[in-house]
């Protein structure tokens, strides 16, 4: 137990991105543009899929809810993050780092999930295409979008309340740019053991069992497609499933190299460098990759804009 000058507290600094003073301006105006990008495209995707009736499949489901949960994981960090880089103003209420530390676990914990049911979407429509309707039924698809948002909101909340219950001491300066949860433990007072379980054990079914689900499904789509080599069936699973290998590849890539093999030589610099991959260019970059190397994601561009295009032709 960590012993210490225990006052209640009631903020903590965050000290942001270890950038030169010179280099504010020009940081800042790279990370808003980031942010919008952000928005826009996971927006553009969530309304394509909302509007195109072709969309309407289990695949593009878990696709708007993705685009839905990078959306707001962004907003959770970078907003603040901005905000503190124009103000200078490095200060958030106590009870404002707990909202975000829990916010921040919701949609990282989601996108986990999510992955997760469209690695088994990609499995059922390569390996079982004949009973693809019949396996993937909307009662499975809202159960599986249930299940992962029930989960998330109570993991997330379960953190989060053991992370009220800590006492902290008079250091209230955070070396980082949002309340990462292991941060605020370092700055604990009280004993941390429980948390430090519970992160152990949740972290697994979180991140471990999803990540081993993922890269059994693929297992199972190559093996399959190897039984029946063919040029088309390749690249007909290369096309289906490349996006999502791709998103895949950089959500678990950072978040394995900075959890889950932590390292004593890694530095505060390198590790806020890590959480900036995974908090602020996977979200924007998700949906560049699904709409540059998905040929329904275009189909539904090209019709929606010819729709409202001769919509607007027929109103002048």
């Amino acid at each position: 137990m960590k012993m210490g000058n225990q006052t209640v507290i009631s903020e903590f600094l965050l000290l942001g991105l270890p950038i030169e003073p010179g280099q504010q301006d020009l940081l800042y105006a790279l990370f808003l543009a980031m942010y919008l990008t952000t928005v826009l495209g996971n927006l553009l995707i969530i309304v394509l899929i909302h509007l195109d009736s072709h969309l309407h499949t289990p695949m593009y489901l878990f696709l708007s809810n993705l685009s839905f949960s990078d959306l707001c994981f962004s907003s959770v960090t970078i907003p603040k993050l901005l905000q503190n880089m124009q103000n200078q103003d490095l200060s958030i209420p106590y009870a404002g780092c707990l909202a975000q530390m829990y916010f921040f676990l919701l949609f990282a914990d989601l996108e986990s999930f999510l992955l997760v049911a469209m690695a088994y979407d990609r499995y059922v429509a390569i390996c079982f295409p004949l009973h693809y309707t019949t396996i993937m039924s909307p009662k499975l698809c809202l159960s599986l979008m249930m299940l992962s948002w029930v989960l998330t909101t109570f993991i997330s909340l379960l953190h989060t309340l053991l992370m009220a219950r800590l006492t902290f001491c008079a250091d209230n300066v955070i070396p980082h740019f949002f309340c990462d949860m292991s941060a605020l433990l370092k700055l604990a007072c009280s004993d941390i053991q429980i948390n430090e379980i519970v992160i152990f054990i949740l972290g697994g079914i979180v991140i471990i069992v999803p990540f081993l689900l993922i890269s059994s499904s693929y297992a199972r789509i190559v093996s399959s497609i190897l039984k029946v080599p063919s040029a088309r069936g390749i690249r007909k699973a290369f096309s289906t499933c490349g996006s999502h290998l791709s998103v895949v590849s950089l959500f678990y890539g950072t978040i394995i190299g900075l959890y889950l093999c932590p390292s004593a030589n890694n530095s505060t610099v390198k590790e806020t460098i890590m959480a900036v991959m995974y908090t602020v260019v996977t979200p924007m970059l998700n949906p560049f990759i699904y709409s540059l190397r998905n040929q329904d994601i275009k189909g539904a561009l090209g019709r929606v804009f010819s729709k409202w295009t001769n919509q607007f032709s027929l109103g002048q």
